[in-house]
């Protein structure tokens, strides 16, 4: 059986970079009579969302909120698995399993995690 690896998110700095620059070049095509989204995503929001991502959003600021946490990451058959393992505090702690299904992601238990191991 495979066991699970200490696990650290460290995205290198020219992937960072190559998605800014493409962020930066990105042409928008016209958005014709689609303020209600009923032809996909609208193009305002995709603009505002797109500086939002390159000029606000920390990645950094992020990872290490990640790395924060004791992450493991474990291969089985060639399938990469990710989790999260903090363990309880006090004489008695309950294990807890926290899973998640599509589209959700393990951040999405970021806020639980702390005051569940306390």
């Amino acid at each position: 059986m495979p066991q699970p690896e200490p696990f650290t998110v460290a995205v290198p700095d020219e992937a960072i970079a190559d998605l800014h620059r493409r962020i930066d070049s990105t042409r928008f095509a016209p958005d014709f009579a689609n303020e209600d989204w009923r032809f996909g995503m609208n193009g305002e929001y995709l603009q505002s969302f797109l500086h939002s991502w390159r000029h606000e959003f920390d990645w950094r600021e992020t990872e290490a909120r990640i790395n924060s946490f004791n992450n493991y990451q474990v291969d089985f058959d060639g399938v990469p698995l990710h989790f999260i393992h903090e363990k309880g505090k006090g004489p008695n702690p309950m294990p807890l399993i926290l899973t998640h299904g599509w589209p959700w992601t393990f951040w999405d238990f970021e806020k639980v995690i702390r005051p569940l191991t306390d």
